[in-house]
């Protein structure tokens, strides 16, 4: 393996580091205290084509390799989690299943304004009664001439609140079990019958709308089915597969941040007539947290390594996103830790970035699911 980055992996680095410093740390706080869609960041970054990162020129996007897409996500998530989580779930999950599953004309239609970023994208497929259980879903499509007719609901949708397609799994044949769901392309806007019942209050996350969405008798054309009816499961699947990337580069962002929040703070909180980063204690913490991050940057890369080579990356990505989880969240801990009574408070961006990062191991796959993917492919 290069473990060097090459000379537009670089560049990508710089632009999208220049722009979270200039743009998004001044206004992280304030994203996370009012929870509002931050529609004119995500419009700047469009503009840098960072909303479609992995996608071919042709289709809109910047034609990035998954290295350079990784270390987008990652800079994006050092300034915002929730902003991480937007760009995430627009490209790797919405983006991703019209460019892997869509045949020319979808992916003309409404992959190239997804990757330009002038639509956004969400990605409808977790219930009340279906998070890890997939194949539990009760929202059905059922075929009726040139339409198919949508009910039911679905929660915990990043982006579906403020979304221009959203991209649905319903059951076409509810008695086939996984064989029978199918996924769609919704337009919000046109599609009588889309409704937004609720968004979220989280822990964390903030300024990434997390939508219950319902289905009263919502009409969608045939062509706008994505592959052919019961390969929804699968294509589920594959999607979420290479979405663990983007999750383990948030994971990896949020971690960074709060690793030099807090080396920071050593090294200008004095105690005992001394910095605090000349304690030994304060040190072993600051190389751990350091160590951590390099481990699970690197797990990161190794997966995006074997997705661009075309080979099984399914462990790795697992792998990527259950170190990066944990990690994230162990390095936000002890960053609150070195701050002491500050940590705790809104005063510094510390407890911030341990609520941003506990999502981590919750969507895209829990820790648990993980853990029994990685063991699968084991043995």
């Amino acid at each position: 393996m290069d473990f060097s980055l090459d000379a537009e992996q670089r560049q990508i680095r710089d632009t999208v580091a220049e722009f979270v410093d200039e743009e998004v740390v001044p206004r992280a706080a304030e994203i996370d205290e009012t929870d509002e869609f931050p529609e004119d960041l995500v419009d700047q970054m469009a503009e840098l084509g960072l909303m479609g990162m992995p996608f071919p020129t042709e289709y809109g996007g910047a034609g990035l390799d998954y290295h350079s897409y990784a270390i987008g996500i990652e800079e994006i998530s050092r300034g915002s989690g929730g902003l991480g989580t937007i760009v995430a779930a627009h490209t790797s999950l919405a983006g991703n299943m019209l460019y892997e599953f869509g045949d020319e004309a979808q992916k003309e239609e409404y992959l190239t304004p997804l990757a330009e970023g002038s639509d956004v994208g969400a990605f409808a497929l977790s219930e009340a009664g279906a998070g890890s259980d997939v194949p539990a879903m009760t929202t059905t499509a059922e075929r009726e001439g040139d339409e198919y007719v949508i009910d039911g609901g679905k929660l915990w949708t990043s982006n579906g609140s403020v979304a221009d397609t959203v991209i649905v799994f319903a059951k076409t044949d509810p008695d086939a079990g996984n064989r029978g769901i199918s996924s769609f392309v919704v337009r919000p806007e046109s599609d009588d019958g889309f409704i937004v019942e609720n968004t979220e209050h989280k822990l964390g996350d903030k300024g990434c709308p997390t939508a219950e969405l319902r289905f009263d008798e919502l009409r969608v054309p045939a062509d706008r089915r994505l592959g052919e009816e019961g390969e929804g499961f699968v294509q589920s699947l594959k999607t979420l597969n290479g979405g663990r990337i983007s999750i383990a580069a948030r994971g990896v962002g949020i971690a960074r941040a709060a690793k030099e929040a807090a080396t920071e703070y050593a090294t200008d909180r004095e105690q005992f007539d001394q910095p605090i980063s000349e304690f030994q204690a304060i040190q072993h913490k600051l190389a751990d947290m350091d160590t951590k991050v390099q481990s699970a940057k690197l797990l990161m890369h190794k997966a995006a390594d074997l997705k661009i080579r075309d080979e099984d990356y399914i462990k790795a990505a697992a792998q990527a996103k259950l170190k990066a989880s944990e990690v994230s969240r162990e390095v936000a801990n002890e960053a609150i830790q070195v701050h002491g009574g500050y940590g705790y408070t809104k005063d510094f961006p510390v407890e911030r970035y341990y609520r941003d990062a506990k999502l981590n191991e919750i969507y895209e796959g829990t820790s648990e699911v993980l853990r029994n993917t990685i063991a699968d492919r084991m043995l």
